[in-house]
């Protein structure tokens, strides 16, 4: 199992990939984060307890469980300073690794990156949910709509006329 983090201006998200997790128990203290659950077809106790880069607000940090994976989203203390690591030793950690299809350069954030830590929401358990209705929402916005598409009208017209005028019978292909 490698589990995935990355870095935000606002929060730090670090993904724990167990399928199927239960008792799912997460302890976020300013500068430590513990995470432990049962996971798999076999139930097998995962556990990890990080001392973290920098500090965290513990109460406005979350979680959010499915049935893959349990995503973590710590809130950082200090907003808009870059986490260089996740940890506060500089050794690389076997089990972690970057999640480099969430990063993004500060740069490039737009207000509506911004908004991701609004995407979790309460749920009566205690957990945290993820509002995968506005984040679909969002993707479909973002991928354009008809009015984008070029007009195709007539192009199996064109296609046909080209093969059958004399002059592209001219070219031969050895």
């Amino acid at each position: 199992m490698i589990d995935k983090w990355y870095d935000r201006r606002d929060s730090v998200y670090i993904e724990f990939c167990v399928a199927d997790s239960k008792d799912v128990k997460i302890n976020f203290e300013k500068a430590k984060f513990a995470f432990s659950c049962l996971g798999g077809t076999d139930q097998v106790k995962h556990e990890n307890e990080v001392d973290l880069f920098e500090a965290i607000d513990q109460n406005e940090s979350m979680h959010k469980r499915t049935d893959r994976s349990v995503l973590c989203c710590l809130r950082k203390a200090e907003p808009g300073k870059p986490w260089l690591r996740l940890t506060k030793e500089k050794a690389k950690l076997t089990w972690l690794s970057v999640d480099f299809n969430n990063w993004k350069d500060w740069e490039d954030d737009s207000d509506e990156e911004l908004g991701n830590f609004d995407r979790f929401s309460e749920v009566g358990d205690g957990d945290m949910a993820f509002n995968t209705q506005e984040a679909m929402a969002k993707m479909m916005n973002n991928m354009g709509g008809e009015d984008d598409l070029p007009d195709l009208d007539g192009a199996d017209d064109v296609r046909a006329s080209l093969w059958s005028s004399s002059s592209f019978s001219q070219f031969h292909f050895t």
